[in-house]
């Protein structure tokens, strides 16, 4: 892993700790025609989900119960695969600022949005990856 090539979003992984957010966001992302490959309230599977379906963008929230937050997660999914595509959705503004001080994700493919999304702007960011 690591040397894929960028393409288009067609496959994502939702890690979302609140459920409704969390369904609104596959319901909706697969009408759109995106295949979720796997959604998870935690991100304790993170590693073992990202190896077994190698999506093509991980939607993870800041703020998770477990045993990680969001950016450390993400940080060990890029760990592994230094070209994932990481979008990070989270209330807290400081996330942002956290994400870049931190040095290791200073060439990476790690992007922001703020809550509460609007479902349209999502689909657009995505498609813009």
């Amino acid at each position: 892993m690591g040397l894929r090539q960028q393409s288009k979003v067609q496959s994502i992984m939702i890690i979302e700790d609140e459920e409704d957010i969390l369904l609104v966001y596959r319901d909706f992302l697969e009408k759109k025609g995106y295949t979720i490959e796997a959604s998870a309230p935690t991100a304790n599977e993170v590693l073992y989900d990202y190896d077994l379906y190698q999506p093509d963008l991980v939607i993870i929230d800041y703020r998770l119960p477990g045993s990680m937050n969001g950016l450390e997660a993400a940080e060990k999914i890029m760990r592994q695969d230094p070209e994932a595509r990481i979008l990070m959705i989270t209330a807290y503004e400081n996330v942002k600022e956290e994400l870049y001080a931190n040095k290791f994700f200073s060439d990476k493919h790690v992007f922001f949005m703020s809550k509460p999304v609007q479902l349209a702007n999502l689909v657009r960011f995505i498609a813009s990856l």
